[in-house]
């Protein structure tokens, strides 16, 4: 009797137990979290398997920040703020210590000063840093209008890496590495453009547009009511897959005079002999090629003629060897601007321009300092 009270009193707790057990074995287990990332393209479609026959069962966009669940070769298994579970391709998401740097990349490039504009003559990879080996964090399609703040020098990849014919050098060839210009630039927002509108059809939203604008921006204009807000994206990419925005003319004038473009600015505005006003640059440039120690190595003044309705060439310096960035700044009296040269100990070179007259002067820091009595 007293054997079978305690087989009732404790068949229940164990009957739960086991019941608990079971469910713990059969029901599937979360998958573990091996890390967060973020979207990296303007749009991605996250699909259910990984077989060939898939359905999308997601659409993610620029920013959007996943759980990283395993990785197969070229796929990674991700799960959305929404917790939806699916497959992408692992370019296309970037791990959270890069997304970070991003960020403070694109931070940090607000603040500096533009020194051109410019568009992507090509398909362009954005990188964190200078050099092919620098991880990739965006790519602009051609026409991508984008403001030009630095540029630095990178080794390009040997022929042995690119594995072409010339691999090997002859002997006693000095093999120091080719090396590369690359470009700091920030994906200007506030243009309107082709490349916007491609990049819209490739998607499922729509970015907006605005008219183009000369200032440099302070922050990404607010995007229209219901429309996709605006991706602005800095970092570095190849020098010669930008193609600078002079003015006509001037660019004219530049090519003529077998000037390479680095940096321009319109330092201001005249009367043009028609009732308007023309504006007037600066340009900053180079002869030869690519991995020059100098930013720039001379720089031209145009200046509009109301008389003869042109441009015309006010300043010339060819024996610089100078450093970005160029600072403009405007007085009543005038432009003025300055710049860091290399291999000076860093000597500053102060210009300034009073009509149509410039002249090089010397800053305070150099100016000697003033006699005791």
């Amino acid at each position: 009797m007293i054997a079978r009270l305690l087989r009732s009193r404790w068949s229940i707790p164990v009957a739960f137990v086991l019941l608990a057990l079971a469910y713990w074995w059969l029901h599937p287990r979360p998958p573990k979290v091996i890390g967060i990332g973020y979207i990296n393209e303007r749009s991605a479609i996250l699909y259910n398997t990984l077989a060939q026959v898939r359905q999308p069962v997601a659409m993610l966009h620029y920013g959007d920040r996943v759980e990283l669940l395993r990785v197969e070769t070229a796929q990674t298994s991700v799960r959305t703020a929404a917790g939806v579970i699916g497959w992408m391709d692992s370019r296309q998401v970037m791990e959270g210590s890069l997304w970070q740097k991003t960020s403070n990349l694109l931070q940090r490039t607000r603040s500096m000063p533009v020194q051109a504009r410019g568009h992507t003559k090509t398909v362009s990879n954005i990188r964190i840093e200078p050099g092919r080996n620098g991880p990739r964090i965006y790519q602009f399609i051609r026409g991508t209008p984008v403001y030009v703040y630095a540029r630095e020098v990178a080794d390009a990849p040997s022929p042995s890496e690119d594995g072409g014919a010339d691999s090997k050098a002859a002997p006693g060839e000095d093999q120091k590495p080719k090396q590369e210009d690359w470009l700091l630039v920030m994906r200007d927002v506030s243009a309107a453009d082709a490349s916007a509108t491609a990049e819209s059809a490739a998607t499922s939203s729509l970015m907006p547009s605005s008219p183009v604008s000369g200032a440099p921006l302070s922050a990404p204009p607010a995007p229209a009511l219901g429309s996709a807000p605006p991706i602005q994206v800095a970092g570095w990419v190849l020098a010669r897959f930008i193609d600078l925005d002079l003015p006509g003319p001037v660019r004219d004038y530049a090519s003529s005079a077998d000037l390479h473009p680095v940096a321009w600015f319109e330092l201001n505005r005249v009367p043009d002999g028609s009732g308007g006003e023309a504006p007037q640059f600066l340009v900053a440039g180079t002869h030869g090629g690519e991995g020059l120690p100098c930013d720039f190595t001379m720089i031209r003044v145009y200046t509009w003629s109301a008389r003869r309705q042109h441009y015309e060439t006010a300043y010339i310096d060819n024996n610089l060897c100078g450093t970005l960035p160029i600072l403009v700044t405007k007085s009543a009296a005038g432009p003025e601007f300055r710049f860091a040269g290399a291999g000076e100990k860093n000597a500053e070179h102060m210009y300034i321009m009073r009509q149509t007259v410039v002249r090089r002067v010397k800053s305070a820091a150099q100016s000697p300092p003033a006699r005791r009595r």
